[in-house]
């Protein structure tokens, strides 16, 4: 199954989610458990979720829409078009959104996850990992809209770094107790 520039979207919605919010994850673990298996274990279901989550949330989109669209072709020709070819071209682009946002998001997951499966975590590691990835997924999407590739990068890791940023400044662990 080769990707294109639509399925792009769904490559960086689902990279970004990943990324951040298994980093917010770890953050936010590392500061009740140094352990790091139980790091490991909330980061792990935190990526099985959004991986879950992101795939699904796409499908239940991309199929609304696209059944909207074939409804309303469907209208136009004043005919049905089950079995034809822009109906499997329909189910295609569904599936397509799913796998692209699903895969994204856990493989994005990963990239902060790495350095605890690895046995070497720390949080710094993790958020260094995570600012390569929003480097990369700058130039990517610089790539994808044939705009400034620095510009691109810079809005990646201003973004994501305000995230991280945020989820440093609201730790909650005087709370926990």
């Amino acid at each position: 199954m080769s990707f294109n520039i639509e399925e792009g979207r769904y490559i960086i919605l689902g990279s970004i989610d990943g990324l951040l919010a298994t980093l917010g994850i770890i953050i936010g673990v590392s500061v009740v458990s140094a352990s790091n298996a139980v790091i490991v274990s909330a980061a792990f279901g935190g990526a099985i979720a959004l991986a879950l989550t992101n795939g699904v949330g796409s499908y239940l989109a991309e199929s609304t829409i696209e059944h909207g669209k074939l409804a309303m072709t469907e209208k136009s020709l004043l005919r049905k078009l089950n079995n034809t070819y822009v109906e499997s071209q329909s189910r295609r682009k569904i599936a397509k959104g799913a796998l692209s946002s699903g895969g994204a998001s856990f493989i994005g997951s990963l990239i902060p996850l790495a350095p605890w499966i690895f046995s070497v975590g720390s949080v710094a590691a993790s958020v260094g990992l995570s600012l390569i990835s929003l480097v990369a997924l700058g130039i990517y999407a610089g790539y994808i809209s044939k705009q400034s590739y620095a510009i691109s990068v810079v809005k990646m890791v201003a973004l994501g770094t305000l995230i991280v940023l945020a989820v440093q400044l609201l730790r909650i662990s005087h709370l926990v107790q």
